[in-house]
């Protein structure tokens, strides 16, 4: 049986830093995650995260929480922006279970309660994590 409490929560930070060397690993060099001149005059007034770079951490706590489980599908949504600097706040709650298949919800809120990333995702336990 798995020793994973859920509601999974983990509090994180990303930088600037953190884009850029996203942008260089997946080669998205869009501006407005990597040039905070041209983002400024924008809408966001700043650089935003990559969505994928979102995803990374929730995937990484995914690992962390049930390390033998397998992603078996993953839907995500990014209806607000997440800026460098804030304190970003990844819960993960369990909404279903059948058999060896553990269906959870991913969200990651920004400090004034704005949603960053929501998403639902299946995962297929071990038999040891069921």
């Amino acid at each position: 049986m798995t020793e994973s409490s859920i509601p999974c929560e983990q509090a994180f930070i990303l930088s600037q830093e953190d884009f850029d060397r996203f942008a260089r690993l997946s080669g998205d060099h869009n501006p407005i995650h990597v040039d905070p001149e041209f983002s400024a005059r924008t809408s966001f007034g700043r650089t935003v995260s990559h969505g994928m770079l979102l995803f990374s951490v929730v995937r990484s706590l995914l690992a962390q929480s049930w390390p033998r489980s397998v992603l078996k599908s993953q839907s995500l949504m990014f209806p607000a922006p997440a800026y460098a600097g804030d304190t970003l706040e990844l819960v993960i709650e369990e909404t279903g279970r059948e058999g060896r298949t553990l269906t959870l919800t991913t969200t990651i809120t920004r400090p004034d309660g704005e949603t960053c990333l929501a998403g639902q995702c299946e995962l297929q336990l071990s038999e040891e994590e069921v």
